[in-house]
């Protein structure tokens, strides 16, 4: 058995804070015992940390800091609080508090979402800030979760009037009249993955009603030729699989009092063999573009499973190799 050097006992009122110590925060006291190296149990109303010196003291902080949060009635799932771990652990100054500078609030059920990573804080800044925005990186990285959380933030403090959803449905080479059913079932397959972020921010039925009045639109790019989009926010996802027509007509749809963040992994495109990525040609042609952002994630950005992290790291440095050794 482990031998500790250090004890401490944080007492709370067990009538007050009695969600805090036996309402799910079983899995957020083992990421800080995996992560910080202690032992933690429940006794009562008490927490007993034991462990060396530094990893006790700083599970501590972590700890309080949860504890004043839920007191606020935020509930942190243990993926909320892993980055600040990670981040006191290499020694930075980084609070579970100061994630909550740049949540995003997304429901009136203080549901919000926190980025994660200092990528992730710059991306949310820079929607802010600019109308157009890249976000360019590998799966997991939370390029199209952060953009539609902003996107809902947006509708529910009335910064726009409506949110539009769009993705191309490059698998049928937008030739939808192939597919077998009427439109919403041809086009179905390819939007789903907006649905499910959707729906994890926002109550099933109210996005239902929102979508059914058109003010949440979730369409194949193909349906956005033509339009003129005011006072929206508009995100269009897996945009690497744009042609370069594509997206010079997605660009110029965006109308006044309208943001659009524009989401893809340029080293996973589908398109046929030789046609150009619209994504990959409009990052060279709108680098220099002042009020234009750019944002790139990296594999340490991925905040799925930590496995994810690990085979976009694999494939990186297997795409590296020269081509005989991949043989």
């Amino acid at each position: 058995m482990e031998a500790f050097t250090r004890t401490i006992e944080i007492e709370l009122d067990e009538e007050r804070e009695y969600p805090f110590l036996h309402g799910g925060i079983d899995k957020t006291l083992k990421v800080i015992e995996n992560s910080l190296r202690v032992a933690i149990s429940v006794r009562g109303n008490k927490l007993l940390i034991q462990g060396d010196d530094g990893n006790v003291d700083r599970a501590e902080k972590v700890i309080q800091e949860i504890w004043e949060v839920n007191k606020n009635g935020y509930l942190l799932k243990p993926e909320d609080i892993s980055y600040a771990i990670k981040s006191l652990s290499e020694g930075k100054e980084v609070s579970v508090r100061d994630l909550f500078k740049g949540n995003i609030p997304v429901s009136s059920k203080k549901r919000f979402i926190i980025p994660k990573t200092e990528t992730q804080r710059q991306y949310i800044d820079s929607i802010n800030e600019y109308d157009i925005i890249f976000g360019i990186g590998p799966a997991g990285t939370g390029k199209t979760y952060l953009a539609m959380a902003m996107a809902i933030n947006a509708f529910l403090t009335k910064q726009v009037s409506r949110i539009v959803l769009v993705r191309p449905a490059v698998e049928a080479g937008e030739k939808l009249g192939f597919l077998p059913g009427d439109i919403a079932e041809k086009v179905s397959p390819y939007l789903r993955p907006l649905y499910d972020a959707l729906f994890d921010m926002m109550e099933i039925d109210k996005a239902s009603k929102l979508i059914e009045r058109g003010i949440i639109e979730i369409a194949p790019l193909a349906f956005m030729r033509g339009r003129t989009l005011n006072d929206s926010f508009v995100i269009l996802d897996e945009a690497q699989n744009t042609t370069s027509e594509q997206m010079k007509m997605y660009l110029t749809r965006l109308g006044f009092g309208s943001k659009t963040v524009i989401t893809g992994d340029i080293t996973q495109i589908d398109l046929p063999a030789g046609r150009m990525s619209g994504l990959v040609e409009a990052l060279k042609i709108l680098k220099d573009v002042e009020d234009i952002k750019i944002v790139y994630f990296s594999e340490r950005d991925v905040v799925r499973h930590r496995l994810v992290q690990e085979i976009v790291r694999a494939y990186e440095r297997y795409e590296k190799r020269d081509p005989e050794e991949q043989q």
